[in-house]
């Protein structure tokens, strides 16, 4: 199974951190899953709060775990809260179904890890998740 390695989780992490830093953001913390889902990099910025780095694993897994990027979770979660609910169960409470979840793919569409950020507003999360993907020669997966 194709996978992302350390230097594009190092090279997606910087480049969301610096996008942050551009778009003056809250403190962020960006965790980095492979395709397995396990973290190969989490960073926390300073002053950022005790739950970020749970939280920005949780719309990452999720999104890896269903196939599908933070938009769509978001949406299904409006739609259907009892799924999300029974999803969250089944997960022991790990899935955040909201923006800030971000698929990388590569370039034969495979999906190979999965970005989650938190910090800020959703929105704003994803967007540094995408200039980080996108700066790691990756493509971004919002579920968009």
């Amino acid at each position: 199974m194709p996978t992302l390695t350390l230097d594009q989780a190092e090279a997606i992490a910087g480049k969301a951190l610096k996008k942050g830093r551009e778009l003056k953001l809250k403190p962020l913390t960006v965790v980095v899953l492979d395709s397995a889902g396990v973290v190969t990099l989490l960073k926390r910025e300073d002053g950022s709060s005790l739950l970020r780095p749970d939280i920005a694993y949780g719309k990452a897994w999720g999104c890896l775990g269903m196939g599908f990027g933070g938009r769509e979770m978001a949406r299904r979660a409006q739609a259907a809260p009892g799924f999300v609910s029974a999803l969250n169960q089944v997960s022991g409470g790990r899935v955040v179904p909201v923006p800030g979840g971000v698929l990388v793919r590569n370039s034969k569409a495979q999906i190979i890890g999965a970005v989650g950020i938190s910090g800020d507003l959703s929105e704003q999360d994803e967007a540094c998740a995408v200039a980080g993907i996108e700066a790691a020669g990756l493509t971004p997966d919002t579920g968009g």
